[in-house]
């Protein structure tokens, strides 16, 4: 009996396959020569039986350099004058590393002042509720 097993894989909504494999398989996908931005593959395999199985995994390809944006976000309604920061770093440099502008500069989260007033004030209760000079045992 004929083995007709058979996956199909697709890149976006093209019509023709790049890549067609028997299973099993392993394959190295270069991204390298797909542009940046939103994509699918889409995976169509074939049973023996002629039963056909989809399926299709959406991934985003981003091959240049990493852009953050401090000071404007998506959508955002905005007047007067906005300080923006713009960074942009990628991984094509093997050979050095720059610590200088290598990190975007951003503001310390709420969360992080939250739970440092949280300790300051524990501490601070501690100190107030606990401080008594009938407490201190001296091993002289």
């Amino acid at each position: 009996m004929e083995d007709n097993r058979i996956i199909k894989v697709y890149l976006d909504d093209e019509p023709r396959p790049f890549a067609e494999f028997s299973p099993p398989v392993k394959f190295v996908l270069d991204t390298t020569k797909i542009p940046d931005g939103k994509h699918s593959l889409k995976i169509v395999a074939r049973s023996s039986s002629n039963v056909e199985g989809i399926r299709i995994i959406p991934f985003e390809v981003r091959n240049g350099p990493e852009i953050s944006v401090v000071g404007l976000k998506k959508n955002e309604v905005i007047d007067t004058q906005v300080p923006i920061t713009i960074n942009a770093y990628g991984s094509e440099t093997k050979d050095s590393f720059v610590i200088k502008g290598s990190e975007t500069p951003q503001a310390i989260p709420a969360w992080v002042w939250a739970l440092i007033i949280a300790f300051g004030g524990f501490a601070l209760f501690y100190v107030i509720m606990y401080w008594d000079p009938d407490l201190y045992k001296s091993f002289f």
